[in-house]
């Protein structure tokens, strides 16, 4: 068994230390203790420079600062979080870009999309545009009530043939109701729910969600 040079068990007191100060750090209060020691044991017959005692000081002002400013940070870090929380909530019900409309198509598989019909369509056609914007399909519209309408497209040009394997752009022209014309676009839709995780926001547009940061512009709904 070890014996400390006071006669104190070694793993006794080890154990006590690690209980009390686990990680070793010293924080301000402990900075002043040492500081009061210092100055009750000193040598009276050749005290401590004052210069030095400005400079503990000083330091233990610097140290009591700096937890201060962190436990600041901390905070302002939490609010803002939570301030960005209510903004990404606040935007449900407005209207959503992504700022893309485009499509995948692959060989052998339609390419399924969804737009969002802000009013009721009579009649109409989906454009599939390649990447000149040049028209390679043209599908007519049935009539279809306002809102987000699933839409497919089997990768055929008009002609018939089979385009080929690539990216493609959706737009769609349309007459509602009031014999009003309408241009809408895939990748525009209503924001219909919010969901965290993990601290990260993503909205609802459509069926799908996404992540709130790839919104490229949101107007009221």
């Amino acid at each position: 068994m070890a014996i400390d040079s006071v006669g104190n068990n070694a793993a006794t007191a080890a154990s006590s230390s690690t209980a009390v100060n686990p990680k070793g750090v010293l924080g301000k209060d402990d900075f002043l203790k040492l500081l009061l020691l210092e100055l009750k044991y000193q040598d009276p017959t050749s005290p401590m420079d004052s210069e030095k005692i400005l400079s503990q000081t000083s330091q233990l002002a610097t140290l009591e600062s700096a937890e201060n400013t962190n436990k600041s940070l901390t905070t302002l870090a939490a609010s803002l979080a939570s301030s960005m929380q209510f903004s990404t909530i606040s935007a449900i019900g407005k209207i959503a870009d992504t700022g893309s409309n485009a499509v995948v198509f692959e060989q052998g598989a339609a390419t399924n999309f969804e737009i969002y019909y802000p009013t009721n369509v009579v009649s109409g056609s989906v454009n599939v545009l390649d990447v000149n914007g040049a028209v390679v399909k043209t599908i007519p519209l049935d009539p279809l009530t306002k809102g987000v309408q699933p839409l497919s497209w089997n990768g055929s040009d008009n002609n018939g043939n089979t385009v080929d394997a690539g990216t493609y752009y959706v737009e769609s022209t349309y007459t509602d109701d009031n014999h009003q014309n309408h241009t809408v676009r895939l990748g525009t839709y209503p924001i219909t729910s919010v969901r965290f995780d993990n601290g990260t926001a993503s909205v609802k547009m459509g069926s799908n969600y996404v992540p709130f940061d790839s919104i490229r512009e949101i107007v009221g709904g």
